[in-house]
């Protein structure tokens, strides 16, 4: 019964997923590639994709299949369903199948998750491992979308009056085109899939 998950009664074969992630609203986008068991546990995929974007798990966050909504049990958010209980598989199981996944409800981080591929096991594949992507991750708590937009406006602009004040917040210059799988593939090895827990 190797590579085997029970799921709703039935006997479903561990696969790899080949999963997009893209942060809605960015313009150029910003986006990652990821492969992932696709018996993991939403709440394990939380972490993998807060690594993989570069989010610092400062936040709460929800899932959701447009039916249903997900967060772990200890949010109390209203009317979610536990997703330290809830696999993957039971809410992406068909190729091209999406779900919105929202990181911190006061700038409304929000992504969307399609399956592109459904791989066979392979035990040569690294799980979970980015692929591709592109750009570099928002700063925590820039004020959204919008106020990244603007964030990037005025650091093109040195005589800006905010400028000088966007760079100390930001500990230094930001580039926003920075992107590195290898660094995020060292970081999913870790503890956690590299995320810290507050």
């Amino acid at each position: 019964m190797d590579n085997l998950t029970t799921f709703e009664g039935k006997n479903m074969a561990k696969k790899v997923y080949q999963i997009q992630i893209v942060l809605k609203g960015s313009k150029p986008r910003i986006w990652r590639r990821i492969l992932v068991d696709s018996d993991i546990l939403l709440v394990d995929f939380h972490c993998i994709i807060q690594t993989t974007m570069g989010w610092t798990n400062s936040h709460l966050h929800v899932f959701s299949d447009g039916i249903d909504d997900y967060s772990p049990k200890e949010f109390e958010v209203d009317f979610t369903s536990d997703s330290r209980t809830i696999r993957l598989n039971k809410l992406l199981d068909r190729e091209r199948s999406k779900i919105n996944y929202e990181y911190d409800f006061g700038d409304g981080w929000e992504h969307t998750i399609t399956l592109e591929k459904i791989l066979p096991p392979d035990n040569q594949i690294q799980t979970p491992k980015c692929i591709a992507g592109r750009r570099n991750c928002p700063p925590e708590d820039c004020g959204g979308i919008w106020g990244y937009s603007d964030m990037l406006e005025i650091l093109k602009q040195p005589g800006h009056e905010e400028y000088a004040s966007y760079i100390e917040w930001l500990g230094g210059e930001f580039d926003p085109e920075y992107f590195n799988k290898d660094e995020i593939n060292f970081m999913l090895k870790k503890k956690d899939y590299g995320c810290i827990w507050f």
